[in-house]
């Protein structure tokens, strides 16, 4: 039976999958391979950050996104190796080491966070690239707040209660205006935490946000997040990070008790051991999003080095272009299957959009450049658009109306094993600051 195998189950590989179902000659058969079973909505990855969304809405389960209910295989496990002679991939899965042969092989393997690109950056920085992380540093504020109602001393009250996000592109100016919505939000319910004390700070070593967009648009995100109160410092890098803040490139300082970096991101370990040339990080494909020199071999997203034929330049890594190469190279699997022959890549973006807060953001679309209300309710549509299935969009679209008239949830999950501890204090003491140990990873329920 001839199969095509699929590696990655974010944005790019889940979609493709799903378009692939109903759709395949009879005798075809689609697996889908995942560290997780679920695939991540990183564009909502600020809201649970803010607490606008539940964890779980950011997500969505590759069980139900492939519907293996109707000839669709997803397999939990992590590639280890993959053989393209023999046409096998080898992976860790919960019953041990697994081997699958495929026909056509899809790398759709994505990007990791990056976390030495600064000194100090692993140990004492936040990164934000999973559900697992966005929980985390929700969690990280909660347990700000209430230790700045047990301080005494006015400083390192101030110190708690400072937030700084490095980083100025989609993800910082995101997480930024969610986050100083989010303390505004709830700060009702800390009277004792000195609201005066709460800053959120957002440093980019550019000179304006959003390089991504048009200027205008760069320059209209930053107006909102000062306007809501985020101190935005532009041409501002970070030379070193510790556990009370960062020391600038120019030599200065920021003080502050949580840094959240959402810059820098590495190519996932498996490309180095496919034998091929890496573009940047990036595997190198052909116009029709093939791997050239392994046969029936394709990549797509975040992994892969592709150029739009549509104005040649190289398509960047955004859940756009993932969605849309995805949408392409279904096209090409079926003109494979079918015998015809493929045709380039080719995609016109519509735009790009940015939420900075509350009924805030930036937008772009089909030329159209505009600013407030308008540019998040289109984030908004657009994002709720790509979720699957009509229950969880509901799902979504009611807690964000809920949003919109009440505060956001203030339950700190903590998550431990009963009867064996967490393995490590509550709250932990290091230089005079009050910090939080790694939280467990939360565990996901099994497919």
């Amino acid at each position: 039976m001839p199969n095509i195998t699929i590696i990655g189950g974010g944005f790019a590989g889940a979609t493709l999958a799903r378009r692939l179902m109903g759709r395949l000659p009879p005798g075809w058969d689609i697996t889908l391979i995942s560290e997780d079973s679920y695939t991540t909505f990183n564009p909502l990855l600020p809201e649970v950050v803010g607490a606008s969304i539940f964890p779980e809405h950011a997500v969505a389960p590759l069980r139900e996104v492939i519907d293996v209910a109707n000839g669709g295989r997803f397999v939990m496990g992590a590639v280890s190796a993959i053989d393209p002679d023999a046409r096998t991939v080898s992976a860790s899965t919960l019953v041990g080491e697994s081997r699958f042969a495929y026909d056509h092989l899809v790398l759709a393997v994505g990007s990791r966070a990056r976390i030495d690109l600064i000194p100090g950056m692993a140990e004492h920085a936040l990164p934000l690239k999973s559900v697992g992380d966005a929980l985390h540093i929700r969690n990280i504020v909660l347990r700000r707040l209430a230790a700045m109602e047990l301080e005494p001393d006015p400083d390192r009250r101030a110190l708690l209660g400072h937030f700084l996000v490095i980083g100025g592109g989609f993800s910082g100016v995101e997480v930024a205006g969610a986050l100083i919505d989010c303390i505004k939000g709830i700060g009702k319910y800390f009277p004792h935490a000195m609201s005066d004390c709460t800053r959120v700070t957002l440093v980019h070593a550019g000179d304006r946000l959003l390089p991504e967009m048009a200027p205008k648009l760069g320059m209209a995100a930053l107006r909102q997040l000062r306007a809501r109160g985020v101190a935005v410092r532009l041409n501002t890098g970070a030379s070193q990070i510790d556990a009370e803040g960062i020391d600038l490139a120019d030599g200065g300082r920021i003080d502050a008790g949580t840094v959240v970096a959402t810059i820098g991101t590495r190519p996932n370990r498996l490309l180095a051991t496919l034998g091929v040339a890496l573009e940047r990080g990036r595997l190198g494909v052909g116009p029709d999003l093939a791997v050239p020199g392994l046969a029936n071999v394709w990549a797509l997203g975040d992994c892969a080095h592709a150029l739009n034929s549509a104005d040649g330049t190289v398509c960047p890594p955004t859940a756009q272009f993932a969605v849309a190469e995805a949408g392409h190279l279904a096209e090409t699997l079926l003109a494979v299957a079918a015998g015809r022959a493929t045709r380039p890549f080719m995609y016109r973006p519509r735009g790009a959009m940015a939420a900075t807060g509350h009924l805030n953001g930036v937008a772009e679309v089909f030329g159209w450049r505009f600013a407030g209300l308008p540019a998040w309710l289109a984030w908004r549509g657009y994002y709720l658009a790509l979720l699957p299935t009509l229950g969880r969009k509901l799902r979504v679209w009611i807690e964000w109306t809920w949003g919109m008239f009440f505060a956001p949830d203030i339950t700190h999950i903590h998550f431990v094993r009963s009867g064996g501890g967490s393995g490590a204090p509550m709250v932990a003491q290091r230089r005079g600051l009050m910090v939080v140990p790694e939280m467990p990873v939360m565990e996901q329920p099994r497919q």
